[in-house]
């Protein structure tokens, strides 16, 4: 049995992403169970400006999901070109952990962009309300959270927890065809376990 164990920067991520890799386990296999590992929380600047910290916390991350167990770390963007973080974390993580698998997934801007591209099919859950008329590019919102905040009708938007609650629920397949990091999310979970029961 695998185990995925994911690095995140928020407490509602730490709730919500075992949440989104179940439900990515549930939906492209493989059909061996996967132990989704509960989340390490990071603070973002000093995981990534603190080499110590960074370190420190890939090797907790490879020590809970054992040798033959995969590493996926999820920050947002913010004001960050996601391609070239992405890049450069996946550079120094090879250099702390060279024999394991690490995937960087960065979402843009924030972890709600996934609810944002996938936002028609929340309509209605825990208060949310989507018209057609809110439709943008999902990772365009430099305040994602505060889009899902004012959309919030008869409650306001708590990220422990509706992070979860939404991850529950959004279209993966909404999700992907209009959010690049969500695709990429997909796409390394798959490449990730065809590669497991390859070898």
């Amino acid at each position: 049995m695998k185990a995925v164990c994911a690095i995140v920067e928020g407490d509602g991520e730490v709730a919500a992403m075992p949440v989104v890799l179940r439900r990515l386990h549930q939906r492209f296999g493989p059909v061996d169970h996967v132990n989704v590992l509960a989340p390490i929380r990071v603070h973002k600047d000093r995981f990534l400006n603190r080499q110590e910290e960074f370190r420190r916390h890939l090797l907790l991350a490879a020590a809970k999901s054992g040798d033959e167990g995969w590493i996926l770390i999820v920050l947002d963007a913010d004001d960050a070109c996601p391609m070239a973080l992405a890049a450069d974390i996946r550079k120094r993580a090879r250099e702390v952990l060279p024999f394991r698998e690490v995937a960087v997934v960065i979402p843009n801007r924030e972890f709600e962009a996934w609810f944002i591209a996938a936002a028609e099919s929340l309509d209605g859950v825990r208060g949310f309300a989507w018209d057609a008329k809110d439709r943008i590019d999902a990772e365009t919102p430099r305040n994602a959270k505060g889009w899902m905040k004012e959309r919030m009708v008869s409650r306001s938007y708590g990220e422990t927890t509706d992070q979860p609650a939404f991850s529950a629920r959004f279209d993966l397949d909404q999700a992907a065809k209009n959010s690049r990091s969500f695709r990429k999310m997909c796409s390394e979970w798959k490449k990730n376990f065809q590669l497991a029961e390859a070898t």
